[in-house]
Order: C-alpha cells, then structure tokens, then sequence
C-alpha cells in the first residue's frame, strides 16, 4: 500500500513539475514576445494629420493598401469632390462673393439637387465640376478657406476631376495619403522593424472621441502627438469661435502630463509644414499668438511654435522628448522622421519601458 501510494507521488510530482517547465516556457516566450514589443500612441487634435501617418506606416511597413480598402477610398473621393464644391458655393453666399452670372443657375441646381453622399459622376456632373471650380468666385472663396471649413485637400482633388470621374479611376497612394476618413473609435496597425513588434494605436481627435483615449493609455512605451502647424489661423469644426492651434496646446497640456506617461518618451510632430511655409507669407501668427514679436517667416515662426509645446511639458528631466517638422503625405519626409522616432526607441534602455 505504502509502495503504491509513494509511486503515485512520484508520478504526481513528475506530472506537476513537467506541467510547470511547458507553463515556465510559455511564460518566458510571452514575456520574450512582450519584451520585443512597443506600444506607441498617437494623439493630437481632428485633422493634425494621424490618421495619414498610419496609413504611411501601411504603404511603408505593410506593403500597402487591399483592393477592398482602395475601393472604399475611391467612392470616398469621389463623394468628397461634390462635397467640397457643395462648401464652395455655400461660402461664396456667406461671405458675399458673387458667382459668375451665367453659373448662377448652376450652383443653384447643385446645391439643390446634388447628392453630395453619392459616389456616383456622371458625365454630365463631371463637367458642372469643372465649370464651377473654374469660376473665379469660387477661386477667391478657396483662398478665403480659412474663414470656413475646407479639409486642406479639396484643391488637390478638385484639380483633378476629369481623372477622379473616369469609370476606370483606381485611387494611387497619394490619393488615399490625402483623403481624410475622420477616425471614429481605435484604430491599431502592427508591424515589425529590428526585430521588434510595434503596435501604433490611432484614435479619433474629435472632441466627442477623446473620452475614448484613457482606454489605450496603459503599457504605452511612447507617446507621439501630432500637431497641425498649418491650423494656427484655423477655427473649429465643434467650435467656430476657438483657434484650433490653441485647442491644440490645451489637448496637448492635458494628456502629455497625464499620470500614465510621466515617464514616458515624448515625440512632438509638427506636421503639414508645407501648407505652414505657403500661409506664413501671407497670415502672421499673432492671430493665433498675439505675444509674438519675431520675424513672419519660416524658420522664426516654426521655432516659436515649438517653444509653445516644449513650454507645457512637466518632469522633462525624466523623460525624452524629440520634435520633428514633417509634411505626413511626404513618403520620403515621413519615412525618415519614423525612422529616427524607430531608432530612438530602440537605442534606448528598452528595458524601461517595461519596469
């Protein structure tokens, strides 16, 4: 009896510790597997351009788009180009510009009858969009956008109607970097570079969305907030009497002090410098800093602005912090400022991240 129950023990003990080897394995391949994987979060206000830095780290790291994708994007684009001309008119009516006489009647009957959510052009509306993004009042309402609400790609879509309308039009990758779906909930893209695995999570900049961000705060490794330099002259869509670049330094105050990232790497990227270089010659920033003294050009203005983030960081001695100037819908641009954001992670103590 006593043999017996003693060979049982010992076939009990070699069962229990060949369970907690293959359990002490698994532990160590997911904590290897945790180990070599980064968590990065991308903030910033609607409109800063995050959504188009995760579709650049789709064509970059992901080989692209799917067939299903670009088709979504195409009725996308074309829906948007009615839209836009749909706002033109409009704004041309508030803002008292008056339409060429004889296209009157036509932008009447746009409006009018249009369905501005259809993807569908026909021949016929193909050549009531030339003709009306051609007529001059429309022109002047464009270079007005800032007293109204344009997405910043209206003009590198419309300028290409006849292409957008053709049965045969197939989206290239520089069409979906600039087609804008406003981000509604918590988008995540893996992939891996240096052997490790890295999870960018990008959520909607909406007012209405941002209740949703402390859902992704915890094991963030790095924060990445995204700024639109352009927007300083801008206002709201919520919100028509608030400067989006001010909202923008509130949002940032708010969250990169945030009890979760303390610690944490800071990336400030201050993005859509191209359409930033084309406005600051003609719109001084007071408008949105009525402080600034300095030189309305490139290098005083842009050097300022950053100064206003840097200014809102709290314990900058307990973490890094890097800035960058980029254009998101540059390929090129965009690839060497990830590279350099990759590279910082990774040149780091990583074991940190995961203290």
């Amino acid at each position: 009896m006593g043999k017996k129950q003693s060979k049982e023990k010992r076939k009990e003990y070699k069962r229990q510790t060949k369970k907690s080897k293959r359990i002490q394995k698994q532990f160590e391949k997911q904590k290897q597997k945790d180990d070599n994987e980064v968590k990065i979060l991308l903030l910033g206000t609607g409109d800063s351009g995050k959504s188009t830095v995760v579709k650049q780290m789709q064509i970059l790291y992901k080989g692209g788009f799917e067939k299903d994708e670009i088709e979504i994007y195409k009725n996308v684009i074309r829906t948007n180009i009615k839209s836009y001309i749909k706002t033109l008119i409009k704004a041309c009516e508030t803002l008292n510009i008056q339409i060429d006489q004889k296209n009157k009647v036509l932008a009447n009957d746009f409006l009018e009858t249009v369905r501005k959510n259809s993807p569908e052009i026909t021949e016929e509306l193909r050549e009531n969009l030339k003709t009306l993004w051609d007529d001059k009042a429309l022109k002047e309402a464009y270079v007005r956008r800032d007293e109204f609400q344009l997405p910043d790609a209206a003009k590198f879509f419309l300028d290409q109607i006849d292409t957008i309308a053709d049965k045969n039009f197939t989206p290239k990758e520089k069409d979906i970097l600039f087609c804008r779906i406003p981000t509604v909930g918590v988008k995540e893209i893996h992939f891996e570079v240096n052997e490790h695995v890295w999870r960018l999570i990008d959520v909607g900049g909406q007012r209405s969305e941002r209740r949703k961000w402390i859902h992704q705060f915890e094991n963030v490794n790095m924060l990445i907030f995204i700024v639109a330099a352009s927007e300083y002259n801008q206002i709201l869509y919520e919100e028509q009497n608030t400067n989006r670049m001010q909202e923008s330094l509130q949002v940032f105050k708010k969250y990169v002090n945030n009890e979760y990232f303390k610690k944490k790497d800071l990336v400030i990227l201050l993005n859509k410098i191209d359409l930033f270089k084309e406005k600051i010659e003609k719109y001084p920033i007071t408008k949105c800093f009525p402080e600034y003294s300095g030189k309305n050009n490139f290098e005083d203005t842009s050097k300022f602005i950053k100064k206003q983030y840097l200014s809102l960081v709290k314990r900058k001695k307990k973490r890094k912090i890097n800035s960058h100037f980029t254009c998101s819908t540059n390929t090129d641009m965009t690839k060497k400022v990830i590279e350099s954001v990759l590279n910082s992670v990774i040149k780091s103590d990583i074991n940190r991240y995961f203290m």
